[in-house]
């Protein structure tokens, strides 16, 4: 096979120690891995490697946990960035850092070693689900979701292609995307990473994305320079988890339930995708990472995957009678790359020990090393002698962002758009005075979503950390201009002037993962709905962007609207809604989720149906028909009293949470003797790690909906000093209850009247001193009002 790529191998001193043979090698440790000694293959290579250095083949730690060192004493198969860890502990660090940190891991990966063991590169993973959107400066695509309402397998799969550039530019070598999850209740939190509820259309536009990132199989380039190893996740069923609950249980017939979500496998098979992600859900109770008869079973046997399994941010640890450092459960099974961003070192050492104790056979070692070899010399990082900046795409920064590739990605977002509602409104006519309103407008990171620089997205970034980008906004004052018209920004809707149309653009705060997950699918925040009622009392004729991760219940916008545009998360490249407001392109985005007509639940599993069916979108020349008002009524509305302070590592809509006077957004931050960090309790940075200084306070406010609290908590090292905590009396020490707590993990401290007097609005933890404190969740409860105290 022809690569133009160029990758680096070091056996002894030299490569030529390689070709020659290598006289001092180990011996070999089993059957399966019997080679010729003078072959440059990954069965000549897995002959000459230690346990050690086989078992380090099959981990991969995270960036923000390991150093090029570490790197150079285990030799670790892969690496992976998360998506809060960039290069030097920076998450906005600029892309030339990405490039250097790259060629530092490649080349403590390729040191030579002694004895003879070859030193083999290693691969670097991220998360590129939107274009290479960690790095500040990529391009970054509107999600699957939107991409699912274009249904246009070749614009997927020039993204594709396009990421795979912007990824190469910055020296890493994979990709864990794209996820191919037939999503079935959106109330699930990645739903906005599916491209649509019908698998048919996910198996298509899933396999045009491999196409994208890896090049066709058997064509010159395929996986060679400017393209990526791509990983099809997560298998299987992640979409189809009861009430849509992350990481949940999928149950039902295994048959049927393969024949919806394993339904896309067969065809990013086909494409030769190199690997398939684990998924974090269980099926009928068993976890996935740990379910042979799934991963080997069915994803080897009878789909015929060859490639890599990869584990996801520690998917092993869930599996019953597993840690995060201790579980041969996940390779025995099918496993053969453990995702274990942190535990890195004690799983290491566990997995020696398991096969040299027998626990692991050898072959099963040995079969879980060749594949990632395999992975490797498909990609061409075993045949030369060059560094990630020194290969044809590193360092080419004109690449990252590039003008081709944000058009492409303007293109993305005007196929993307799905207009549900139009009182004759759009195409706008030219020469309009415009009156562009809502938060939402002019903001970049809130349309970019999750997953865009941070994990989360949102929270403090600004235009500044995405160069080169277009807000929405922007967008339409181009496109009013350039059509004999003018147009202003008024956030607040309290322009000057009376204007012939008002564009209202709001929608979802950015999220990823289980901080998405919801209830309901009622849209609460009654911004935008303030917006265009008070234009419509004006006379004033409004459109409605609504920017979302799902559809949702805006059954009140809709009304209040004679325009309606679900524009999804458009990524970088927000002109592309101005296109097709303008009429400079057609609105062509046909709903790839069907749309909810009541706020309780999925339109699949309710018997009310949908509102919108699967592959609605009206074009301009639809027929004018008189507008039905829609039912306003929602009884969740009435029921979300606000009694969840912070769970699932996000804090309630309505709380904040401040240290003096510097916000920290979901608890997270720095300010004022108060540093807040994730922290894995279930799921990846479901909680958090507060640490205080000596005088340091930190407040959280927020509804008072119920008497008393129960905080779950933990401490490793006990208070030094006083420790306070206050609801608006008087403070109550509880620095016995913290120290009596030390070390014996997470407990509930419950705090009501009997020791807080009043329990008000705020909560306030002090210390006098150095004090960590974990937390996982906050949440008032009026049960407990009468209760006494307890630690």
């Amino acid at each position: 096979m022809h690569h133009t790529r160029i990758g680096r191998l070091v056996c002894g001193a030299a490569l030529a120690a390689l070709v020659a043979g290598c006289s001092t090698a180990p011996e070999v440790q089993s059957a399966s891995a019997v080679a010729p000694a003078n072959a440059n293959t990954p069965e000549a290579l897995l002959a000459r490697m230690s346990i050690e250095r086989k078992v380090a083949q099959i981990i991969q730690p995270d960036i923000g946990s390991i150093t090029p060192a570490d790197m150079r004493e285990y030799r670790f198969g892969t690496i992976l960035n998360g998506g809060n860890s960039g290069p030097y502990g920076d998450d906005k660090a600029p892309a030339a850092d990405w490039l250097k940190l790259a060629d530092e891991y490649w080349a403590a990966s390729t040191a030579p070693l002694p004895n003879g063991e070859p030193a083999i590169p290693a691969l670097w993973a991220t998360d590129a689900v939107h274009g290479h959107a960690n790095v500040i400066g990529a391009t970054v695509f509107p999600h699957n979701i939107a991409l699912g309402a274009t249904g246009d397998e070749d614009l997927i799969r020039r993204i594709g292609a396009a990421t795979a550039v912007e990824i190469e530019v910055t020296g890493i070598d994979w990709t864990f995307a794209p996820t191919i999850a037939v999503a079935r209740d959106d109330r699930w939190g990645r739903t906005y990473e599916s491209y649509s509820e019908s698998p048919a259309l996910v198996s298509r536009l899933g396999a045009a994305m491999v196409e994208g990132l890896q090049g066709r199989p058997g064509e010159p380039g395929f996986l060679g320079e400017g393209k990526v190893a791509a990983t099809a996740k997560h298998f299987f069923g992640d979409g189809g988890t009861a009430q849509g609950v992350d990481q949940g249980d999928v149950n039902g017939d295994l048959a049927e339930l393969m024949a919806i979500h394993a339904a896309p496998y067969p065809a990013a098979i086909d494409r030769g995708v190199a690997s398939v992600m684990a998924s974090f859900n269980s099926i009928n109770g068993t976890k996935m990472h740990g379910n042979q008869a799934l991963l080997t079973g069915e994803l080897r046997g009878k789909l015929g995957f060859e490639g890599v399994v990869v584990g996801d941010w520690n998917g092993h640890g869930q599996i019953k009678g597993c840690t995060n450092s201790d579980c041969p459960q996940a390779l025995m099974a099918g496993l053969d790359v453990y995702m274990v961003p942190e535990d890195w070192k004690a799983l290491h050492a566990s997995l020696v020990k398991q096969v040299k104790d027998g626990t692991i056979p050898m072959a099963r070692l040995d079969e879980a090393v060749l594949r990632v070899l395999r992975m490797k010399q498909r990609l061409g990082v075993l045949d030369g002698e060059v560094t990630p900046s020194a290969r044809m795409l590193g360092g080419k920064w004109d690449r990252l962002g590039a003008p081709e590739h944000r058009a492409i990605a303007r293109e993305a977002v005007a196929k993307s758009m799905v207009l549900l509602k139009n009182q004759g409104l759009l195409p706008l006519r030219p020469g309009a005075r415009i009156e562009v309103a809502g938060a939402a407008a002019d903001n970049i990171p809130q349309q970019a979503g999750g997953w865009s620089v941070t994990w989360q997205g949102g929270g403090e970034l600004t235009a500044a950390d995405f160069p080169g980008a277009t807000s929405i906004w922007q967008g339409i004052a181009e496109a009013a201009k350039a059509a004999g018209g003018e147009a202003v920004l008024a956030p607040e809707g309290n322009g000057a002037g009376t204007p012939d149309i008002a564009i209202v653009v709001f929608g979802e705060e950015p999220y990823a993962e289980f901080v998405g997950d919801r209830k309901d699918l009622a849209f609460r925040d009654e911004e935008g709905l303030s917006l265009l009622k008070a234009y419509k009392a004006r006379g004033i004729p409004t459109v409605a962007v609504f920017l979302s991760g799902r559809p949702l219940w805006v059954n009140r916008e809709l009304n209040a609207a004679d325009a309606f545009v679900a524009a999804w998360l458009p990524g970088s490249e927000g002109a592309g809604v101005a296109d097709v407001l303008f009429g400079k392109m057609q609105p062509t985005g046909k709903l790839s989720f069907s749309w909810p007509k009541t706020c309780e639940g999925t339109p699949l599993n309710r018997p009310e149906g949908a509102l919108f069916p699967l592959g609605y979108g009206l074009g301009f020349k639809a027929p004018r028909m008189a507008y039905v008002p829609l039912d306003e009524s929602c009884v969740a509305l009435t029921q979300d009293n606000g009694a969840v302070w912070f769970a699932s590592g996000k804090l309630g809509a309505q709380v904040q949470a401040v240290a003096d006077n510097a916000l920290l957004p979901d608890l997270r931050g720095t300010g004022s003797g108060i540093t807040a960090t994730g922290l894995d309790r279930r799921a990846q940075e479901d909680a958090r790690r507060i640490a205080f200084a000596p005088g340091a306070k930190l407040t959280l406010t927020g509804p008072e909906s119920g008497a008393a609290w129960r905080i779950t908590y933990q401490v490793a090292a006990r208070p030094g000093a006083a420790v306070t905590v206050t609801a608006g009396g008087k403070p109550l020490d509880i620095t016995q209850g913290l120290s009596v707590a030390e070390g014996k993990g997470w407990r509930e401290m419950v705090l009501t009247p009997a020791c807080l007097g009043t329990t008000g609005g705020t909560l306030s933890f002090a210390s006098k001193g150095d004090f960590t404190l974990q937390i996982s969740e906050i949440a008032r409860d009026e049960a407990a009002a009468s209760a006494e105290c307890s630690f």
